[in-house]
C-alpha cells in the first residue's frame, strides 16, 4: 500500500539484492488475514530478496502483557509452526527464509545498552504516539508499552537488514524508527507496509474479537458459520472484509477469482480482475450470499493442508498448551489428592453489556426489581436484582448495565433471574451500590473481558458446586479511579474500561 525510502530502495537494488525482514508479535493466534503479508513474501522471495521472519516473543509480553511469561515459549513454538504451514500452504519454499526469534538477540548485552540509549532521547509522547495503533491503548500505560516502539526500531539494526515490512498499522513506528535510529549512529532503513484487511465486522481483523476473525485451525463449520454472520451488505463496498478478502489474498495468489453459483442465476463466473468483481458487486450482479459460498471453498482450500499438519498428535498438544481453553479445565476427581487444580481464570465468565429495558417491582419482595435486559440475544433475559433501596427506578431504565450471564438460571421467590447485574459496593456503612458502567458508545451483547483473558472461552454454564464465580469475585475490586478490576487488571469492552461514578475502593459482586 505505502513506500518510504523508495529512493533508497532503488539504489540498494543496482548493487544487490534487497535484505528485509517481517516482524510478528506472538499474543493472539494467527488469523486469516496473516496471509496478506505471507503472499507478499511470496513475492519478495521471488524477487530474490533475502527474507527474515522474526518470531517477537518479547514484543508479545511487552504489549500490555497480551501473551502471559509462562505461555510465551509455547506461543513462539505454536506461531513458528502454523506460520511454516501458512508458507507451505501457497507454495512458498521454506529453505529461503530465515527464521529468527527476538528473545535470541534481544536480551545481550548490547542490546540492551542500546534500548538505554534510546530511552534517553525519545520523549514520552513519542512513545505513545508511534504504539498508537499496535500496542493496546490504556488510560494509564505500562512502562513496557512506551519501550516496544523503541525495541522494534532496534531489530532492524539488529537483524542487519536494509528495510522491514509491516501492516500500514505499523506506519507511526516505522517513522519513529526513521527518526531515533540516525541519531545512535544507525542507517534509516526503508519500509515498506501492506493494506489491513477488514474483519468479517467490519473493523480490523484481530485476535481478540472472536467474531471479526477466523482462525486459521477453525473447522469448516465454524469458517461457514462466520462467513454466514459476516458484514456483506448487497452493493455496499466499504469495509467489506468479504471483498477485501478476495482483493487482497485470493487474487494474489491465484491471479483470478471464480464465483460459484447455479444455472439458474448466470452459473459460475470467473474474474481475473478484482475491479470487475467489485464493480459487479456495486452493481449487485454478484449476490453476498454466492460471494460468501465461494470465498469459504476458497478459503477451506487454503486452510485444509495447515489443518491436516496439526492434526498430529504433537502439534494438538502444543496448540492446546499455548491457548488453554479454560472451559475444558478437567475437574478434579472426587478422592484424588494429585488431580490437577481446576483453571479459574476470568475468561470463563461470560460477562456482556446489557440494556435495561424494563424495571418493575418484584410482586413478591420489596426489596428487588425485576428487569428485561437486552444482551444481544433474540429475546430479552429477565434478572432480578436486590437494588430498589440503592438505585431508583428512573436510574436503570433504559441504561447499560454489566451482566454476567451463564450463572445457573435461579428462582428469586418465584421469579426465575438469567444473569447477576454486576455493582460496585462501598466498603464501609451507610452502604452505597452503583452499577458498573461500560463505556460509552457500547452495544447490548457486546462482550467484557479482564485485561490479558480476552482469547479464553466463557462456561457454557457454571456449575455451582465448583464456585467459579465466587473464588474469581473474592479478587473483584474498583481502583482507586473507579475502574472495575480483578487482580489490579481492568475490566474492558472493545471501547475501553469498564467503572463506577464514585465508590473507589469498593467491592464488585
Amino acid at each position: 500500500q505505502e513506500v518510504l525510502g523508495e529512493d533508497k530502495l532503488m539504489a540498494i537494488l543496482k548493487e544487490r539484492e534487497l535484505k528485509i525482514y517481517w516482524g510478528t508479535a506472538t499474543t493472539g493466534k494467527p488469523h486469516v488475514a496473516y496471509f496478506v503479508p505471507m503472499s507478499k513474501i511470496a513475492d519478495f522471495l521471488k524477487a530474490g530478496c533475502e527474507v527474515t521472519i522474526l518470531f517477537a516473543d518479547l514484543h508479545a509480553y511487552l504489549d500490555n502483557m497480551k501473551a502471559p511469561w509462562e505461555l510465551l515459549e509455547l506461543r513462539t513454538r505454536y506461531y513458528e509452526n502454523v506460520i511454516k504451514a501458512m508458507l507451505e500452504s501457497i507454495g512458498v519454499p521454506l529453505e529461503k527464509l530465515k527464521f529468527v526469534r527476538g528473545t535470541d538477540y534481544q536480551l545481550s548485552k548490547e542490546y540492551t545498552l542500546d534500548v538505554y540509549r534510546l530511552s534517553s532521547v525519545v520523549t514520552q509522547h513519542d512513545a505513545k504516539k508511534a504504539g498508537a495503533e499496535v500496542v493496546k491503548q490504556v488510560e494509564h500505560p505500562l512502562l513496557s508499552g512506551l519501550l516496544y516502539p523503541g525495541l522494534q526500531a532496534l531489530d532492524e539494526e539488529y537483524l542487519k537488514v536494509d528495510a522491514q515490512f509491516g501492516g500500514v498499522d505499523q506506519r507511526k513506528i516505522f517513522t519513529f524508527a526513521e527518526k531515533y535510529l540516525p541519531s545512535l549512529g544507525y542507517a534509516k532503513r526503508v519500509h515498506l507496509m501492506n493494506p489491513m484487511v477488514p474483519g468479517l465486522t467490519g473493523s480490523k481483523m484481530s485476535s481478540s474479537e472472536e467474531d471479526s476473525k477466523i482462525d486459521l485451525l477453525d473447522r469448516k463449520e465454524d469458517v461457514k458459520k462466520k462467513l454466514k454472520k459476516a458484514f456483506c451488505e448487497p452493493g455496499n463496498v466499504e469495509n467489506n472484509g468479504v471483498l477485501s478478502f478476495i482483493k487482497h489474498v485470493l487474487f494474489p495468489l491465484k491471479s483470478e477469482f471464480v464465483v460459484l453459483r447455479e444455472e439458474k442465476w448466470g452459473g459460475n463466473k470467473t474474474y481475473t480482475a478484482y475491479e470487475a468483481l467489485e464493480k459487479d458487486f456495486a452493481e449487485q450482479v454478484v449476490h453476498p450470499g454466492d460471494l460468501k459460498n465461494s470465498v469459504e471453498v476458497a478459503l477451506n482450500k487454503l486452510l485444509d493442508p495447515i489443518r491436516e499438519k496439526f492434526n498430529s498428535p504433537e502439534l494438538k498438544k502444543l496448540s492446546n498448551a499455548a491457548y488453554p481453553n479454560p472451559s475444558k479445565a478437567k475437574p478434579a476427581e472426587k478422592g484424588t489428592k494429585n488431580s490437577e487444580p481446576e483453571n479459574v481464570v476470568p475468561s470463563r465468565l461470560d460477562i456482556r453489556v446489557g440494556k435495561v429495558i424494563s424495571v418493575e417491582k418484584h410482586p413478591d419482595a420489596d426489596s428487588l426489581y425485576v428487569e428485561k435486559i437486552d444482551v444481544g440475544e433474540p429475546e430479552p433475559r429477565t434478572v432480578v436484582s436486590g437494588l430498589v433501596q440503592f438505585v431508583p427506578t428512573e436510574q436503570l431504565q433504559d441504561r447499560l448495565v454489566v451482566l454476567l450471564c451463564n450463572l445457573k438460571p435461579q428462582k428469586m421467590r418465584g421469579v426465575e433471574s438469567q444473569g447477576m447485574v454486576l455493582c460496585a459496593s462501598s466498603v464501609g456503612e451507610p452502604r452505597q451500590v452503583e452499577p458498573l458502567d461500560p463505556p460509552a458508545g457500547c452495544c447490548a451483547g457486546e462482550r467484557v473481558y479482564v485485561e490479558g483473558y480476552e482469547d479464553g472461552e466463557p462456561d457454557e454454564e457454571l456449575r455451582p458446586k465448583k464456585k467459579v464465580f465466587e473464588k474469581l469475585q473474592a479478587d473483584f475490586r474498583v481502583s482507586e479511579d473507579c475502574v472495575a478490576q480483578w487482580k489490579q487488571r481492568n475490566f474492558l469492552t472493545k471501547l475501553g474500561r469498564v467503572s463506577c461514578k464514585s465508590l473507589k475502593g469498593g467491592s464488585i459482586s
